[in-house]
């Protein structure tokens, strides 16, 4: 992945600070567009593909974790850095949660900004996911950002079909917590949360809920295997 060429959508309601990243931006050879409000946003990644979206946090018409619930429920598939003033490691964790691929807290080194800014590309660049993924009774449709079981769909959440995505990825294989932490928080630090947990418990309710046999297993002491569902 180069500089050059990047399109990128930009929402953020503060007109400076717009203009200062837009400029930072537009030096690396990127095209940037920008839109203050996040309904307008949500418009524009719909009509056209971007390399990525850099989204605020805090907007006066909705909260930017609404907005990126929203672009992944649509089948926006752009990955998203988030800006925000609130850095804690509980904001981070819940952005990560809602389908954020990156978080950057306010006030940011530029530098540091462009360099997340390219990996978040690299890693989109390099998915070689297919259309469909199925493994026993399970089908994980990409694109769509849907799931099945025995050909039912499966509601679930963004952060949940992250998660259920890896695990098809993974079928069969034993995935530790670790590794979701790294793939699917893109985070290289404990947080020292329940968040996986209570996720995890959150996916194995949905997918077994009206069938009889598991879903998920739990390996005690190393993690989380996917079964054929059978």
């Amino acid at each position: 992945m180069q500089d050059q060429g990047l399109k990128l959508l930009y929402i953020e309601d503060n007109a400076d600070a717009a203009a200062d990243l837009t400029a930072l931006l537009a030096r690396q050879g990127s095209q940037v567009v920008w839109e203050m409000r996040g309904a307008d946003g949500l418009r524009r990644a719909a009509l056209e593909p971007f390399d990525a979206i850099i989204l605020d946090r805090m907007l006066p018409d909705m909260d930017g974790l609404e907005i990126v619930a929203r672009l992944r429920t649509s089948g926006v598939d752009a990955p998203v850095l988030m800006l925000s003033a609130l850095g804690r490691a509980a904001n981070r964790v819940e952005g990560l949660d809602a389908g954020v691929d990156d978080y950057l807290a306010k006030p940011y080194e530029p530098d540091e900004l462009m360099a997340r800014l390219k990996a978040l590309v690299r890693r989109a660049e390099g998915r070689t996911h297919s259309a469909i993924i199925i493994y026993g009774q399970f089908e994980c449709h990409v694109k769509a950002r849907t799931a099945f079981r025995r050909n039912v769909h499966i509601p679930l959440s963004p952060k949940e079909f992250e998660l259920f995505r890896y695990f098809m990825e993974n079928a069969g294989e034993t995935v530790t917590r670790d590794m979701l932490l790294r793939d699917v928080w893109k985070m290289n630090f404990d947080p020292q949360t329940n968040v996986v947990d209570v996720n995890i418990g959150r996916l194995r309710r949905k997918l077994e809920a009206g069938f009889d046999a598991p879903a998920l297993e739990t390996i005690w002491g190393t993690g989380y295997r996917l079964t054929r569902g059978e």
